[in-house]
């Protein structure tokens, strides 16, 4: 009200003095002197009005603060509250279920990484050509691979791999004394009937993968890191066309190089499984490795000796691009086994070295080789050497079948043809094999993988037997044989 009294004695004063006022040049009139304090007059009264609602901003100002000091109080808190403000019990509840959110895509992750693997072969085989001949045989082999991630530390990544194998039957098994088994898919017991099925966790070992000179993503190189129980040959003497006997050749001369698996080096149990360390550097820019493996042999394959890890590998490979581009791998490595067996039966330290390459010569066509030399030890075989190769059936409209023809020989070791003819290693009383032994050992083996239907492939397979066992007068032996191969 103070404001508005001094509003109107000032208009009172200018209305007084608005005569002299309009008597000066260039000076307002009264009209606008009028207006102009109706003006002031109108923005005091506006102004008196206003101070309520400023007094209401300052309420709502304080009620604000309060209640947020509320929410700030009940979010401390883990439970929700019937007394505590809506807004923060609705925050607590979007919280528990954002968090339920990220466990189950922790879980989803997880599950995600799991790779699983089956198949199963069966086999049907006879033997033809031998004064003895043997009855077809037939025999089954499933398999199952569970891959886990292993969690990580840093930028290094764990794996577990486990593998179970399952089978029943012998096969035909080694013919005519030969140096190799001519069925490598037959999984059966030592001693056991072929009624008794076998089955067991042949494989349980872990990972680690560790980069180096960067993180996961950039790294160049990084370090291989395996221990457990494993198969030797899912890392050393591999191949890309002979190093399966369930899609490509089933003779183990021509699976694995035959100094390591038929001669025996490698020294694995029964089932062709060892525990053992590995480690490896690898090169993924340059596309080369090394690697260096010891494994227990004799009876520690079967965890019944000691922990010396008498087998011992290393092996060097590269990846190079010949024939216009095309890919080949190229292996050498070298091994010794202070537990092995002598063809006398006697332990000995054997040791010797080896090579694997395979290479693509034409889009669907590649060849392999391997070889294999022994420096040390009383070995049937001191040398053996393979060729051969797969033709992919896309030049025939077949592009999951597959055509495979290998070729080995086994070079009798000096010491053995000179013992042959009256060797009696299981010291029964008579000669082993009856015959001086003086001739290489060659095998032949021809496949043509033919897809019946996705994830089945049967398999009509001939393997030709020349001087089986070194005898240079035994009969040629022919082993005809059917696989059916079912892969998930």
């Amino acid at each position: 009200m103070r404001a508005r009294r001094i509003a109107t004695v000032a208009a009172a004063g200018m209305i007084a003095a608005a005569p002299a006022l309009a008597a000066a040049p260039k000076d307002p009139s009264t009209a606008e002197l009028l207006a102009e304090i109706r003006r002031l007059a109108n923005r005091v009264e506006e102004l008196e009005r206003k101070k309520p609602i400023a007094a209401s901003t300052e309420q709502r100002l304080e009620k604000l603060e309060n209640h947020n000091a509320a929410v700030e109080k009940a979010l401390d808190q883990d439970t929700i509250s019937e007394t505590e403000p809506q807004v923060a019990a609705r925050l607590k509840a979007a919280e528990s279920e954002v968090l339920s959110y990220k466990k189950g895509s922790k879980v989803i992750d997880v599950l995600g990484g799991i790779k699983v693997g089956a198949g199963m072969s069966v086999v049907g085989q006879n033997l033809l050509g031998q004064s003895q001949e043997k009855d077809g045989q037939l025999n089954w082999r499933g398999d199952v691979t569970l891959t886990i991630p292993g969690g990580s530390v840093g930028d290094s990544k764990g794996t577990i791999f486990t593998h179970l194998r399952m089978g029943q039957g012998r096969g035909l098994g080694n013919v005519s004394n030969s140096m190799a088994s001519v069925n490598s898919t037959a999984f059966q017991r030592s001693g056991a009937d072929n009624t008794d099925a076998a089955i067991g966790l042949v494989e349980a070992w872990y990972q680690l993968d560790m980069p180096l000179g960067g993180d996961a993503k950039t790294a160049k190189q990084h370090l291989e890191i395996t221990a457990g129980k494993m198969d030797p040959f899912g890392f050393f003497d591999k191949n890309a066309v002979a190093n399966d006997e369930t899609l490509y050749f089933m003779n183990s001369a021509l699976v694995h190089n035959a100094l390591l698996d038929a001669g025996g080096d490698v020294g694995v149990d029964p089932f062709g499984f060892s525990p053992g360390l590995r480690l490896a550097y690898v090169s993924d820019a340059d596309k080369w490795k090394v690697q260096a493996g010891v494994f227990e042999s004799g009876t520690g394959a079967s965890f019944q000796g000691s922990n010396e890890f008498p087998f011992r590998i290393v092996q060097a490979e590269t990846t190079e691009r010949f024939f216009g581009g095309l890919e080949g791998t190229y292996r050498v490595y070298a091994w010794s086994n202070d537990r092995a067996t002598d063809f006398d039966n006697k332990r000995g330290r054997h040791a010797g070295l080896g090579l694997s390459l395979d290479q693509k010569v034409d889009d669907y066509v590649t060849l392999f080789g391997r070889y294999g030399y022994q420096l040390k030890g009383k070995t049937r075989f001191d040398q053996s050497a393979s060729i051969g190769g797969e033709v992919n059936g896309s030049y025939w409209g077949r592009g999951a079948d597959g055509f495979g023809v290998g070729l080995v020989a086994n070079h009798l070791s000096k010491t053995y043809r000179d013992k042959s003819e009256t060797l009696d290693a299981d010291q029964d009383g008579a000669p082993d094999v009856g015959y001086k032994a003086t001739s290489f050992e060659q095998t032949a083996e021809i496949y043509y993988r033919y897809r019946v239907m996705p994830r089945f492939d049967l398999t009509p397979d001939l393997q030709i037997i020349r001087h089986p066992g070194g005898n240079p007068s035994g009969e040629v032996a022919y082993a005809v044989g059917l696989r059916g191969q079912l892969t998930y």
